[in-house]
């Protein structure tokens, strides 16, 4: 593991796997090195041509987090890492980290070229929209030490998952990993402000966004991920999209691999 100093002061965790150029993975809510084995198995497939960072996100794993939040705070995260690893990288961020990566981009971060797999966007009746008050909701029950309500929110709200399913999650050992991580679900939140309520995206947040963008989005996932993929590629100029054939929102690396490499290579 290895040490980075945001803009803050805040540290921020990183380890990376391969030999090449830098490709920077960005994880969505609750996510992090320790819980998510995406990063080494894309290190690994990715190895020869790339060299593949992870890193915790402000909050989470081995990483420090400074108040007050701010959205700008994780951008200053990623700038640090990105000056780090030789001042450009490619990215790629997952679910809401690929919203995290998009307004990063059109920060003008020096991101050479950025894919995303599937952006949790609700622009349509595809699906229940986030109620308005989900981020108050969630500051309020983290300040008040209940976890297990953010993380019950989150799943029910945000991630769709029926409520007696998230009961029986609570027996699982990846409860106490999440619960960890809970306060930092409403730093999502804030990234997905406005872009979960069943309307379309604004036209202006992404269109500044001037690199080679790749849009993913998994061929079994539900539809309106799919939605949304294409709503995303529509806001960023020039973006390609692509449909991974018999993917989830939980991807596989073998399936993902392919796809970055032939994207990263053009």
């Amino acid at each position: 593991m290895n040490t980075i100093t945001s803009k803050d002061g805040t540290p921020i965790a990183f380890e990376s796997i391969g030999d090449g150029t830098p490709l920077i993975l960005v994880d969505g809510a609750t996510s992090h090195r320790a819980i998510n084995p995406l990063g080494p198995l894309l290190g690994d497939l990715l190895g020869a041509s790339h060299t593949v960072y992870t890193y915790d996100r402000r909050g989470r794993g081995d990483s420090g987090d400074t108040a007050p939040y701010s959205t700008d705070r994780e951008i200053e995260d990623l700038a640090a890492l990105i000056a780090e690893v030789g001042g450009t990288a490619h990215v790629c961020g997952f679910s809401s980290g690929a919203v995290l990566a998009m307004d990063a981009a059109a920060a003008e971060l020096p991101i050479t070229r950025l894919a995303l797999y599937e952006p949790p966007f609700v622009v349509d009746d595809g699906r229940p929209p986030l109620p308005d008050d989900y981020v108050a909701r969630l500051d309020a029950f983290a300040a008040e030490g209940r976890r297990d309500k953010v993380l019950e929110l989150f799943f029910t709200a945000a991630a769709g998952v029926p409520a007696e399913f998230v009961t029986g999650m609570k027996s699982a050992p990846i409860w106490t990993a999440l619960q960890a991580v809970a306060p930092t679900i409403a730093y999502d939140g804030r990234f997905m402000a406005g872009t979960m309520s069943g309307h379309p995206l604004p036209q202006d947040r992404w269109s500044a966004i001037a690199m080679p963008t790749l849009v993913l989005y998994g061929g079994a996932s539900e539809s309106w991920l799919a939605n949304a993929a294409r709503a995303a590629a529509s806001r960023i100029p020039h973006a390609e999209l692509r449909e991974l054939p018999d993917q989830t929102h939980n991807v596989s690396a073998e399936a993902l691999a392919p796809a970055l490499a032939a994207f990263l290579a053009d």
